[in-house]
């Protein structure tokens, strides 16, 4: 099959050009499947299939099925002519919202002009060549006259199918005129990229009983709005630390210089890492197998519940990229989780090994670990143990609808097994 691509295509398996002959090939062959997708509509696409078999019957003048055959020729070409003709001369503006949700339509109003000396007969919006991630609606709203110089509003409703960045390369305005088998028209318009994020059912709580630990530059990390700062005594000044927590009275009785200490540098920090491992033999990216989407979806609802709490949070990902991020206590903003999650794609590489590097280095300053693992193995087993060992909190959580797991007793007793459909559904009174 793949060999078959690139002699239509016309390329080496290097992508390099063949020759002009066999490139000029690819360029007919694509130029053809464009128009057969794009700009016939289904009655279009059956008149066509019509006249491809009455030619076939057609071995005689004489028989009735040749002047069926004929018929369907002018028809076919006189709408084709009359299209031509009244092709509309528009311009379009508009614009796509910045962001939507997994399974959420969304719409953009796009303004048509008409710009021509003629009316604009059957008028409607579209986008073509849509991503695999993305349905868009097609001859949905249709404006059966526009006058020169006269401005109409058009609905393009898009529902996307999964999380990712989507451009939508061919947005344009068409006339269905004269019979709705042909779309005319070729002035597009280029929006913005399109963010979908992930979705999830919000929780209610999110279960954490962990301790406040010493954070270095806890002041700069903490919200201006959260506990106030409690002076619990001086120590020894830091090269480095901002001056305006100097103590020069007690610097001038001492000779040396002394910082303020403050309560608000003890506060509860937790780290929120997502497994990206899934099986070679399962389809990478972004677009992975169900388990991978249910436990991004339900790292966003512990995200969104734990952001509601007085705590700073490390996300932690690692994929083809690595992803880490803070927020909370104003350190940062749980949509930009949200953004970060609609990147992340699933990996064959064993990658929690390179987060376990940075998080055990880490560990004297937090107060608990979250794990969403998307399977089991010995490594991921030692590596929860030693989180416990450092005194922190471990909350765990499993995500697989495979019942070839191991089997419960040689899971971590304290990890939660929880499934596609679980998640799905929601936890309305938290987890």
């Amino acid at each position: 099959m793949q060999y078959l691509l690139q002699l239509i295509s016309g390329r080496r398996r290097d992508g390099t050009l063949k020759s002009k002959r066999r490139s000029l090939v690819g360029w007919m062959f694509n130029s053809l499947w464009k128009q057969w997708r794009d700009d016939l509509t289904p009655a279009g696409k059956i008149l066509v299939w019509c006249v491809v078999l009455t030619g076939l019957g057609a071995v005689t003048v004489q028989m009735p099925i040749y002047q069926m055959f004929c018929a369907l020729i002018v028809l076919l070409s006189g709408a084709a002519t009359v299209a031509v003709m009244f092709r509309p001369k528009v311009e379009i503006e508009g614009s796509l919202p910045a962001r939507t949700t997994v399974g959420i339509e969304t719409t953009a109003v796009l303004t048509v002009t008409n710009r021509g000396m003629f009316p604009a007969f059957d008028l409607s919006v579209a986008a073509f060549d849509v991503p695999a991630g993305l349905e868009c609606e097609i001859d949905q709203h249709i404006v059966g006259r526009l006058d020169p110089g006269r401005s109409v509003r058009l609905p393009l409703r898009i529902k996307p199918k999964s999380r990712g960045t989507y451009q939508l390369a061919d947005v344009r305005a068409y006339s269905l005129f004269p019979f709705g088998i042909g779309r005319a028209g070729k002035k597009g318009v280029k929006l913005d990229p399109l963010l979908v994020v992930p979705s999830f059912e919000p929780m209610e709580r999110f279960r954490l009983s962990a301790a406040d630990r010493y954070q270095p530059g806890g002041i700069a990390l903490s919200s201006r709005i959260g506990e106030s700062p409690e002076y619990i005594g001086n120590r020894e000044y830091v090269p480095g630390e901002p001056i305006g927590k100097l103590d020069f009275r007690a610097w001038a009785r001492t000779g040396e210089p002394v910082v303020r200490e403050f309560q608000e540098e003890y506060f509860v920090r937790v780290a929120l890492i997502l497994d990206t491992h899934i099986s070679r033999f399962l389809k990478v990216g972004t677009t992975g197998p169900r388990d991978f989407e249910a436990a991004v979806s339900l790292t966003a609802a512990v995200a969104d519940a734990l952001s509601s709490e007085e705590y700073v949070i490390d996300l932690f990902a690692a994929g083809p990229e690595l992803y880490r991020f803070r927020y909370g206590r104003s350190t940062g903003n749980f949509e930009h989780v949200l953004e970060i999650l609609a990147s992340v794609e699933s990996t064959s590489k064993e990658t929690l090994d390179v987060l376990a590097n940075t998080i055990l280095n880490e560990l004297n300053q937090i107060s608990a670990v979250v794990f969403i693992l998307t399977g089991w193995s010995p490594s991921r087993r030692a590596l929860l143990e030693s989180v416990r060992e450092a005194g922190c909190e471990v909350r765990a959580f499993l995500v697989s609808g495979d019942v070839k797991l191991p089997p419960p007793t040689e899971i971590d007793a304290g990890v939660v097994r929880l499934t596609p459909a679980a998640i799905e559904t929601g936890f309305s009174e938290g987890l």
